[in-house]
């Protein structure tokens, strides 16, 4: 067995599959195979679970000082600024990404580890209450959860692992981590970090493997404590019912159809035209179109509609596509041929459906999974495309003509994730804002994040958040300390 097919890591150990089973990692830009990984199952779910469960129950972490654990996070950053190049190269390859996309996800994750660092360092050693009396001393304190199950997604696989281990590590608890089984190249990479950086063995532990049996282990696991998701809609709902026998915490992040509402305003001058049409484009077209929080409902006011429309599909069409590494590549592949296909499906039925093709549509010539940045203009809520959530390059246009029915329309979904309002006027844009049922909602902006701040959905799009201080509250459990100073007989019962 090679060394690049031992990526299973359990107990402090790198080892192949039980069963000697092997997946083939494909690179989606010319659909060649470029790693070879090892295929767990059952079993290893299992053998990682026990060493998670010894080493949180008998190990030193969970007793670890904060100010070590804290010391240990900022050392991860530290290497993952070193390796920065290197696992950002991998990022690009394995998910398709351009190169760029890859460094700033190196950075990021970066930063979360910094992040949940202070944060933790920054906290008192409790929460005092007042019980009234000078006789009582009462505090609640927070505690790891335990063994926690960490299932990530295939387009930011490296990403979502550091939104989840660098709170898990933080607040002491051990973990599985099982990435998806199309990009986890870069999950192997973090973990060969952590160990490098002297995390004691078992604390983290590693399933390279199909969600099927790998994953759906972990959620059914009576020794895991937590199960925090990242995935599809369906997916999660199948987590959650496993998790519920054990009824063990869960997590959820399962996507969003996101608004991105276009006020006619906002595009008075030329040069906030250009900024507002620049956005929409960024908002659905990077990472073709497969972000979580992607602005793939474009929602305009119908005035400003055919101007915005006809500036957007010229500039869609002029979008380069290529491998992450190829000078001036703007936009990568698809992650597999299954996307690709799903993503032709969807533009296929919006067109049976009515939408009118406005650019893109197509595969281009040559191999990968590549696919046009598309825009779809005249859609409606009664098309599958503008329900349903396609994780390709694929934008939809709606209008509206008052405030009134743009806050309609962008509430007007099952998901809840995220949505952005685009105005001139600080009163409508406050009022938007506080009107929309999601999660995070940007004001002339799309797509920023911040580590500090919470990340989650409404509805259909989770439960629980990551990030920010409920970010690391989700692995932890509260437990009330109550000492009575001066005990005497309560004398309840007459004896």
């Amino acid at each position: 067995m090679s060394a690049a097919q031992q990526t299973i890591h359990v107990g402090g150990e790198w080892r192949p599959a039980v069963s000697g089973a092997t997946r083939d990692i494909i690179d989606p830009a010319d659909a060649s195979v470029f790693a070879v990984v090892s295929e767990g199952d059952v079993a290893d779910t299992d053998d990682a679970v026990a060493a998670a469960r010894a080493a949180f129950d008998d190990g030193s972490w969970p007793r670890t000082p904060v100010a070590e654990r804290a010391e240990l996070l900022r050392r991860v950053a530290a290497l993952l600024e070193r390796d920065r190049e290197k696992i950002g190269a991998l990022e690009s390859q394995d998910a398709g990404k351009t190169l760029e996309e890859g460094r700033v996800d190196v950075d990021c994750v970066r930063d979360a580890f910094r992040y949940f660092a202070d944060l933790v360092m920054n906290e008192s050693g409790g929460r005092v209450v007042d019980a009234g009396t000078d006789e009582i001393h009462s505090v609640v304190v927070h505690e790891p959860v335990g063994v926690c199950a960490l299932i990530t997604p295939w387009n930011y696989p490296l990403l979502q692992a550091s939104w989840k281990i660098a709170p898990a590590l933080a607040a002491g608890n051990t973990f599985v981590i099982k990435p998806s089984e199309i990009t986890p190249l870069t999950t192997v990479a973090l973990i060969g970090l952590l160990m490098e950086a002297g995390l004691p063995q078992g604390v983290a532990n590693l399933v390279t493997g199909a969600g099927a049996t790998a994953g759906a282990r972990l959620a059914e696991h009576p020794d895991v404590d937590l199960v925090s998701f990242t995935g599809g809609l369906s997916s999660g709902t199948k987590v959650a019912r496993a998790a519920a026998d054990t009824v063990k915490k869960v997590a959820l992040e399962l996507g969003g159809k996101n608004p991105n509402v276009v006020f006619a305003d906002a595009c008075a001058t030329d040069e906030d035209f250009d900024t507002a049409v620049d956005q929409a484009l960024n908002a659905a077209f990077i990472h073709s179109g497969q972000v979580c929080s992607a602005g793939s409902r474009l929602i305009v006011e119908e005035s400003l509609r055919d101007r915005f429309v006809a500036e957007l599909a010229r500039r869609a069409e002029r979008i380069r596509l290529g491998r992450g590494t190829d000078p001036g590549a703007e936009c990568g592949p698809l992650v597999s041929a299954q996307q690709l296909a799903r993503t032709e499906d969807f533009v296929a039925s919006a067109i049976e459906e009515g939408a009118v093709l406005r650019a893109g549509g197509e595969r281009p010539d040559g191999p990968g999974y590549f696919y046009r940045p598309t825009v779809l203009d005249r859609c409606d809520r009664s098309m599958r495309v503008v329900r349903e959530e396609v994780f390709g390059p694929v934008l939809t246009v709606e209008t509206f003509r008052t405030e009134e029915e743009a806050v309609t329309l962008a509430n007007d979904t099952e998901y809840g994730l995220a949505g952005a309002v685009w105005t001139a006027d600080a009163g409508r844009a406050r009022r938007v804002a506080g009107r929309l049922r999601h999660g995070t909602v940007w004001i002339n902006d799309f797509h920023p994040y911040l580590p500090q701040a919470e990340w989650g959905g409404f509805g259909k799009s989770g439960i629980g958040r990551e990030l920010g201080p409920t970010g690391l509250a989700e692995y932890r459990e509260a437990k009330h300390i109550y000492q009575n100073l001066a005990p005497r007989p309560v004398r309840w019962f007459a004896g």
